[in-house]
């Protein structure tokens, strides 16, 4: 039986570049999430569900940027060819590639709503529907040892495979996901690692101490073999629930403000 998701519009767009290579400066994705964020919070666009893949990339959180070698880190990190970049919202260092499927969900604000928990919620709900045929538990809780771990880390038998972070403004809350489907977790895990050993210079200051273990796919564990599948999954429940209009790109009408919003994001947190 479908569930409803709590706090969750009936309406609204789906914005889906998955099935194509992402082209763009890193900062596209979370720049589109700050610009229509503030175009939600005005009632001026409907609440969006934007899903994005890019072949490889590694973002830091804005605690992993104030580590003592973090720009020779990042450095080390874009000789490998990783595009490399600092976000706004919270959570802690993660690797992307074409493997991992990430999803925004831009809301109003609640008036008078301040649980933040409630937004993460919805989130975890969304997952949860999304992979039902595929009768495993979903868990909620902090996995020990995984890269970017929180309260709201997602895991199957032990093993984390999505985390969540969040982007609160003003008028509108942005609530992101990273989802990895294909390919080893242990990898990454292995990459997150080693970030945190150079950018601390093996202080053991207060980052996460990763255990590559940790980290698992949905390939792994579960019939999802592709980033397509999980996503046709999560697009079949996101239609059973509620009126959807999807949109398979970038609408270029906002593409100056986006622009602007890259060079003040990178000026922000990358300095």
């Amino acid at each position: 039986m479908m569930m409803p998701m709590i706090n969750f519009p009936l309406k609204f767009k789906l914005v889906d570049t998955s099935s194509t290579v992402f082209s763009h400066d890193i900062l596209f994705p979370f720049a589109f999430d700050e610009v229509y964020g503030r175009e939600v919070g005005m009632e001026r666009s409907e609440p969006i569900i934007h899903i994005w893949r890019h072949p490889k990339a590694f973002i830091l959180g804005l605690r992993d940027r104030k580590l003592p070698n973090a720009l020779e880190t990042m450095q080390w990190l874009e000789q490998q060819g990783y595009s490399v970049t600092v976000r706004n919202s919270g959570g802690a260092a993660v690797p992307l590639d074409l493997g991992i499927v990430n999803i925004s969900i831009i809301l109003p604000k609640i008036k008078g709503g301040m649980e933040f928990r409630r937004d993460f919620e919805l989130m975890y709900q969304l997952i949860c529907e999304s992979l039902k045929s595929q009768i495993c538990l979903v868990h909620k809780g902090e996995v020990e040892g995984a890269y970017c771990p929180g309260d709201f880390d997602l895991s199957i038998n032990g093993k984390k495979f999505c985390g969540i972070a969040q982007r609160r403004q003003t008028k509108a809350v942005v609530v992101q996901a990273f989802v990895l489907v294909e390919g080893k977790g242990k990898t990454r895990g292995a990459l997150v690692r080693e970030f945190y050993e150079r950018a601390s210079n093996n202080s053991r200051l207060g980052y996460p101490q990763v255990k590559a273990y940790t980290m698992s796919s949905l390939s792994e564990m579960t019939d999802i073999s592709t980033s397509s599948r999980f996503v046709l999954c999560l697009k079949d429940y996101l239609r059973s629930y509620g009126e959807v209009e999807e949109i398979n790109g970038y609408d270029p009408i906002y593409n100056d403000e986006i622009q602007k919003n890259i060079f003040e994001l990178r000026y922000r947190y990358n300095k």
